[in-house]
């Protein structure tokens, strides 16, 4: 395989996480990264690529940054992706298909964009060839992002393949379902120290209370069975794939046993069986209640994380008020992280809580974080 430590490498993450990366890569033995709007620089080899592929809980995608060249008009496009050596990792019975950005650049057509970096792509194919690869927008074999910044194009290679942020275990996701990869971001926001009782009172399907016993326990994110983009590349050779797999397997090595203790609740009982369900395909022992959340009282001093419904919700269960009651009384004892709306404010007598912004896909949200007095 031909990606050295050197390689450039950008991995996605949702706005607002990209600092809370930054400190994951770090702790999976990868510095040197910087944050940047929408995700984390870093450079590093075919064992970092699976490391990130692998354990990253936070990142969405791990891309490789392969070109960049001055793209001002149609013409420009044209030569620039037709002088990349494609041939290196995609051969004509390989799929592709090409996602498009543009910012602040008069090619802002990201169908046409997409559609022109494809058609000089198969072109060169075609002129080495004789046939070309066909495309697969849904699950191919290489996956390509262009991206245009005013008259700059950067060409990326999609090394993760299926968005990182899918575990393989949470297939029933209730209502208004938190991401895994944002799950794993609020934790790591929150200050939770993977020791202390985690709750939480609010858990729906219950993704924040397994992504953190999974985390406590160091098991990497992604199952062993999952393949990702780069291993269905043309240069992915034995060598690449013995040094892939022994990556893998140093990061099942750290795993551990026991982790913290996680405790999570609901309300609603429908949510509890689906949380009980995910749970059980993640290999995950968080203990789950049907209990309403004024009800909840740690034995021991918690964490308490929790995404609690918001939106067309809000009014109907009357959250807010509920919420500042709950706040006001787990105070006392226990640490209080809240993924909350922007424009929703918790009325709780005391310090001022600290906030941290991020979005919860296109919604504008912000983690509250009380202290335990």
């Amino acid at each position: 395989m031909s990606w050295g430590r050197d390689t450039r490498l950008f991995l996605t993450a949702p706005r607002g996480t990209e600092v809370a990366l930054k400190a994951e890569l770090r702790d999976l033995g990868l510095g040197g990264a910087k944050a940047a709007r929408g995700g984390v620089r870093v450079k590093g080899g075919v064992e970092a690529i699976t490391r990130i592929c692998s354990r990253s809980r936070i990142a969405v995608r791990c891309l490789i940054e392969l070109d960049t060249f001055a793209c001002g008009d149609e013409r420009a496009l044209d030569r620039g992706m037709a002088a990349i050596e494609w041939e290196r990792w995609i051969t004509p019975e390989r799929t592709l298909a090409i996602r498009a950005t543009s910012r602040g650049s008069r090619l802002d057509h990201t169908g046409f964009l997409a559609q022109r970096g494809k058609d000089a792509l198969v072109d060169r194919q075609r002129q080495r060839f004789g046939r070309r690869s066909s495309v697969d927008r849904r699950d191919p074999d290489v996956g390509i992002v262009l991206r245009l910044d005013k008259d700059r194009a950067t060409v990326l290679l999609d090394a993760s393949g299926q968005s990182l942020h899918r575990r393989g275990w949470r297939l029933d996701e209730g209502e208004a379902p938190l991401k895994e990869n944002l799950a794993a971001a609020v934790l790591r926001m929150s200050g939770w120290d993977r020791e202390r009782l985690l709750v939480d009172p609010f858990c729906g399907a219950g993704t924040l209370a397994i992504e953190g016993e999974l985390w406590s326990r160091g098991v990497p994110a992604q199952p062993g069975t999952r393949r990702f983009g780069f291993e269905r590349w043309a240069d992915h050779d034995a060598d690449a794939q013995a040094r892939a797999a022994k990556e893998r397997g140093s990061g099942k090595a750290r795993q551990r046993e026991r982790g913290a203790p996680v405790e999570a609740s609901d309300r609603d009982p429908d949510a509890i069986r689906l949380a009980q369900s995910n749970a059980k395909r993640a290999g995950s022992p968080v203990t789950f209640t049907t209990r309403d959340a004024e009800d909840v009282d740690p034995s021991a001093p918690a964490h308490i994380v929790a995404n609690p419904p918001y939106g067309e919700r809000l009014e109907a269960v009357g959250i807010r008020r509920s919420l500042a009651k709950c706040v006001t009384s787990w105070r006392a004892r226990h640490t209080v992280s809240l993924l909350l709306p922007e424009d929703l404010d918790v009325p709780v007598r005391g310090p001022t809580p600290s906030t941290q912004a991020l979005f919860n896909g296109p919604l504008r949200c912000q983690l509250v974080t009380w202290r335990a007095e």
